[in-house]
């Protein structure tokens, strides 16, 4: 064995894990902070839409809750979305990270993570952190872990159809990754309950098709005068969207059609991770149901990037399921260089250098090492 092969072998993919959980959950909490503060309207004003202005609308549920604690409160708005956003966000790390815990990890499941719409996905977009994806990682993460420890409940599992009943009237995107949960019921039990299935069908489906019939628009033209009395002001943002978004897209296809080149790429690390994994064709034919599943946002919405990486989150969640246990929170798989570790190395090399962006540009050369390397010097060179 030569000193590289000696060195790669005492690797511990799971310490490295733990090092990126811990820098993603301080950065994504840290740049939500900062686009809270600076009162963004996208990101705070997602949270802020709300039936005041109109009555029942999708996501409004979220905002007219805010309003009520600042009523009882009297504290500012960005602070009180900003305590719930901290909250989602570290349960969901804490939550992925009691997963993993007792698991063995490998360098082949490290790469899901590094992947360019894994968790390097918020290191390389600023506007993915405190969406209300989060809401989801975080109900998906716990259901795992649960489900993973046998300790779900039928009291927990309709505590959960509860939670994604309100995490739909939060944002009906919830409706679109439903299939994550049944496939992990499906792989965790081994056999179709569809009586099982249809709790949370219906949790999702219920809110979808009253915001469907019922609903209002986002903005019914009182929300940005509402808000601006309970200190909040926005220049642009949600409340100010109105475009085609189809139109948006045919539009701006030349770059939009570069997503399918990211697509591309996630779905021949997916197909590799999976070679390794024992039922791959029942897995991959779920995974690709799941997909097709969500297609609709696909043809209704620009944020293709967004979509690509809410599936590869809850992908690397489901497929925690698959790593060994273990009596050791530092188990991590030995690394043998060999063809799969050669592959491993260079999906994850090029995952770090290519970026996926939220909307619009599907592929570009601005990674996580651009971001590190280059971005600063080129910034130190206009400052200069």
């Amino acid at each position: 064995m030569t000193v590289l092969e000696k060195l790669i072998s005492r690797f511990n993919s799971k310490i490295f894990i733990y090092f990126l959980i811990a820098i993603t959950a301080i950065y994504t909490l840290v740049f939500t902070f900062l686009h809270n503060m600076h009162s963004d309207g996208y990101i705070l004003g997602d949270w802020l839409v709300n039936y005041q202005d109109g009555g029942f609308k999708r996501r409004g549920l979220s905002g007219s809750f805010f309003f009520l604690l600042q009523d009882l409160t009297g504290i500012k708005l960005n602070i009180l979305v900003y305590g719930f956003q901290f909250i989602i966000i570290s349960l969901f790390f804490y939550y992925y990270f009691k997963l993993i815990q007792y698991k063995e990890t490998t360098f082949l499941y490290l790469s899901l993570l590094l992947s360019s719409v894994g968790f390097v996905g918020l290191l390389n977009c600023v506007d993915y952190v405190g969406k209300k994806e989060f809401i989801i990682f975080l109900l998906f993460a716990a259901f795992t872990y649960l489900i993973d420890r046998d300790k779900l409940t039928k009291t927990k599992e309709w505590g959960f159809c509860v939670a994604l009943f309100i995490s739909t009237l939060f944002h009906e995107v919830t409706l679109f990754f439903i299939p994550y949960f049944l496939i992990t019921l499906y792989l965790k039990t081994g056999r179709i309950e569809p009586a099982r299935y249809l709790k949370y069908i219906l949790a999702v489906f219920i809110p979808a098709v009253l915001l469907l019939l019922f609903g209002k628009e986002i903005n019914e033209g009182q929300s940005l005068h509402i808000l601006k009395e309970r200190g909040v002001i926005f220049t642009r943002g949600i409340f100010f969207w109105n475009i085609d978004e189809r139109q948006y897209i045919a539009e701006h296809f030349a770059e939009y059609r570069l997503y399918f080149l990211s697509l591309g790429i996630s779905i021949f690390h997916l197909a590799f991770y999976l070679k390794y994994v024992v039922e791959r064709k029942i897995i991959a034919i779920l995974l690709i149901g799941a997909f097709l599943f969500s297609f609709p946002l696909f043809y209704l919405a620009i944020d293709w990037g967004r979509w690509m990486y809410i599936h590869m989150m809850l992908i690397i969640i489901l497929f925690a399921l698959f790593l060994k246990r273990s009596d050791s929170v530092y188990a991590s798989e030995i690394i043998i260089v060999n063809k799969k570790f050669y592959i491993t190395l260079l999906i994850i090399i090029f995952s770090l250098i290519y970026r996926v962006e939220m909307s619009g540009r599907g592929f570009t050369f601005e990674g996580l090492f651009y971001r590190i390397c280059v971005a600063p010097v080129e910034l130190l060179n206009k400052m200069l």
